[in-house]
């Protein structure tokens, strides 16, 4: 899971450097993000780690959540252009909240009193990473609002169709529709980078994000959610170093604040889970010894 983080800071950090550094079109940033990811998936996955298979009992909710992803892929992609990346994954730590939070809506699994206060502290932290009314919200901090509930729906779809469909399924569905949705726009706004170093940059955006999925898939076979799930928060370390090395860029005092404050919220959140879950595997085994 550790490396997963380590796959994404590397997949944020360089789409920010081609669009904002480099100029290339987001949509064509983005549509290679996916284009890699099944040439990546054909190459280096499927002939040993599964087959690609597209049988799905569900197939238009695998369809309506890789159209997700593009969604926060795009979104994600066009405020890196303008924010740090430090910013930029703050305001994603709001994806664990935002599925407890709709979890119960969309999933009929309602959290109590004590998980809705981890949630709204937690946009408070995000909101201090806004800080509005001490100055002038960006607005492609609202593009990052934008991908962080796209990505909080996406997690909603990979759990509800765990019980419908296996991994290579999923897998396999996940590119699609960015390949697909993406492509006209891409090659409406393409730009043909002159330097060899580019296309190399644009080939790897499908290494971060194939591998990134995969080591994903490969976390929560050997581990429950609740125990993978705090690892999201290395991303900040990732991404605050790639921001120094890379861009010159330093955290702001209002990002550290708002990031502690979100993280802190998680963990909460997170812990409560682990406790509910132990309740639950003892609960039968304590029943059964008093009969």
């Amino acid at each position: 899971m550790a490396l997963a983080t380590v796959c994404f800071a590397g997949l944020d950090s360089t789409a920010k450097y081609l669009v904002a550094v480099k100029g290339v079109p987001v949509a064509e940033v983005t549509w290679f993000r996916f284009a890699g990811h099944v040439v990546f998936s054909a190459v280096a996955l499927w002939p040993f780690a599964f087959k690609p298979s597209l049988r799905s009992a569900k197939p238009l909710l695998q369809v309506f959540r890789s159209a997700l992803m593009v969604v926060t892929t795009g979104f994600n992609f066009v405020a890196l252009r303008y924010l740090q990346l430090d910013q930029t994954i703050t305001i994603f730590f709001l994806t664990p909240l935002l599925v407890a939070a709709l979890a119960g809506p969309l999933l009929d699994e309602w959290v109590g009193w004590h998980r809705v206060l981890a949630i709204l502290a937690g946009f408070l932290g995000v909101l201090l990473v806004m800080h509005p009314g001490f100055g002038t919200v960006h607005w492609a901090m609202l593009f990052v609002l934008v991908a962080t509930f796209g990505y909080a729906l996406y997690n909603l779809a990979t759990r509800y169709l765990a019980a419908f469909d296996p991994p290579e399924v999923t897998q396999t569905y996940t590119p699609l529709a960015g390949v697909l949705i993406m492509a006209p726009f891409a090659f409406a706004a393409w730009h043909w980078p002159s330097d060899e170093a580019v296309w190399v940059l644009l080939a790897s955006l499908g290494f971060w994000g194939g591998l990134g999925h995969w080591l994903l898939i490969l976390a929560h076979r050997s581990a429950p959610a609740p125990v993978l799930a705090p690892f999201i928060y290395l991303g900040l370390l990732w991404m605050s170093a790639a921001g120094y090395f890379i861009f010159d860029q330093l955290p702001t005092l209002w990002t550290l604040a708002g990031a502690a404050i979100v993280i802190v919220s998680g963990l909460y959140l997170l812990a409560r889970e682990r406790m509910a879950m132990g309740a639950a595997k003892t609960g039968p085994a304590s029943d059964i010894a008093t009969q």
